[in-house]
């Protein structure tokens, strides 16, 4: 598996991210070396972990406004870059990622780490590979946070905002990374934190993930990743932990998904569920301090 590492020196200056990266190797899935995962850390080493997972074509920065009053809690807040994105490295062929390994590779991350008792925060496709996770491995959760995202088995009506993004993907001729933040947001984007989503990605070179994951999420009943995500609905549906929904209200993607999730979940029943005003896709943006203290909220309870 041929992969890019995008050089050190794009990330230089990023606006309120002071964390210094740190890395740990995944298994590439092809038998070939191993590659490298960033994340950022702060809080106590021994406080109860938050693991936040971030979606398309974000990466942990989107978690910025998150990570300082989340570890202030004297909580040990996670966030690392997907493959693909962020500081992580980005395999070139679309060909080489998959649901599942997209799935493997964030397990392996919370093997490496030996991360139990998680509170997993997750939007966008943070949900579709933590929710896959939370379903096929429930004792390693002590909760669940989930904001604007979904776990898609194709037997679902898929929104026509995901259809029209899709094809924008595929056919744009420069997949315009920060710009696209900037249009899924509801309260506008300073150019530094444009230029701060635009950094992992040097050329279109590193931009195969990014191309992939719309491809990926299943929207048929034969989809490859389909009968898996049935399979773990049927964990998650057991899942009796809490499991809160807080979701934006100008998200036209994901709308409706938090009633599914509420209704479904055995955890979601008599929780404090939120719809967060003015907060659209990314609403880590939009919202990001309250998110926060949802997530400490719901620890502290």
């Amino acid at each position: 598996m041929e992969f890019v590492r995008t050089p050190d020196e794009r990330f230089a200056n990023l606006p309120e991210f002071p964390y210094v990266p740190r890395y740990v190797d995944v298994p590439s899935g092809d038998g070939g070396p191993a590659l490298r995962m960033a994340y950022v850390e702060a809080g106590p080493a021994d406080g109860p972990i938050v693991l936040m997972l971030h979606g398309e074509p974000s990466w942990s920065f989107l978690y910025r406004k998150l990570i300082a009053p989340v570890a202030a809690a004297g909580l040990r807040a996670i966030a690392p870059d997907l493959i693909g994105f962020g500081r992580s490295d980005k395999p070139t062929r679309r060909e080489d990622y998959s649901y599942q390994r997209h799935l493997d590779w964030v397990r392996a991350f919370c093997n490496v780490l030996e991360l139990r008792n998680i509170t997993l925060v997750c939007q966008d496709w943070g949900g579709l590979l933590g929710l896959r996770l939370v379903g096929e491995e429930p004792e390693r959760f002590a909760r669940v946070i989930a904001a604007n995202t979904f776990l898609p088995t194709g037997d679902e009506q898929t929104p026509e905002a995901f259809f029209a993004w899709r094809q924008f993907s595929q056919n744009v001729p420069v997949f315009p990374t920060g710009r696209i933040i900037a249009g899924a947001v509801a309260r506008g984007l300073a150019p530094e934190v444009i230029a701060a989503y635009d950094a992992p990605f040097p050329d279109e070179t590193f931009k195969a993930g990014a191309r992939a994951f719309p491809m990926l999420v299943p929207v048929s009943p034969d989809d490859p990743a389909s009968e898996a995500n049935r399979r773990a609905w049927r964990g998650l549906e057991k899942f009796d932990r809490p499991f809160v929904t807080a979701f934006g209200d100008s998200d036209p993607v994901t709308r409706g998904a938090d009633a599914v999730l509420q209704a479904r979940i055995a955890g979601a029943r008599g929780q404090r569920h939120v719809t967060l005003e003015r907060a659209a896709h990314f609403l880590q943006e939009d919202v990001g301090p309250e998110l926060a203290r949802i997530v400490i909220e719901q620890v502290a309870r």
